[in-house]
């Protein structure tokens, strides 16, 4: 059983990020962070740790409740977590979505000028 794991490998094997490049890049720009501390891809998390990712418009907070090597699946991820995020944060995006939110139904092709048009109109009112 692993007691400690790099965070970039350990974000990669629970599924917030889809690559481990990814994972890595987020914490060199600073938006993974343990314990309000900014950490590097090196860092070593351990069962306990409370880990705060800025991902888009949340931020998400997790506890680490189990220490995984390789890449599981999204069933199995859960475990290995435990989601701590208000559920202020979930709403957020939910709001932020149905604000500007631009839904066309799949095949009816490219908006016309006309919609275009349409769109910019409610784009700038908002």
């Amino acid at each position: 059983m692993l007691k400690s794991i790099r965070i970039d490998k350990w974000l990669w094997a629970v599924r917030v990020f889809k690559t481990r490049t990814m994972a890595g890049d987020a914490c060199k720009s600073g938006k993974v962070k343990i314990d309000e501390i900014q950490v590097k891809a090196s860092r070593e998390v351990k069962v306990g740790d409370i880990i705060s990712i800025h991902q888009g418009p949340i931020t998400k907070t997790v506890r680490v409740t189990q220490v995984i090597k390789n890449r599981v699946s999204a069933k199995l991820a859960v475990n290995a977590m435990e989601d701590l995020t208000p559920p202020e944060e979930y709403e957020r995006l939910k709001l932020m979505n149905e604000l500007n939110y631009e839904r066309r139904d799949r095949g009816i092709g490219r908006p016309t000028k006309k919609d275009q048009r349409i769109i910019s109109k409610l784009k700038n009112k908002l």
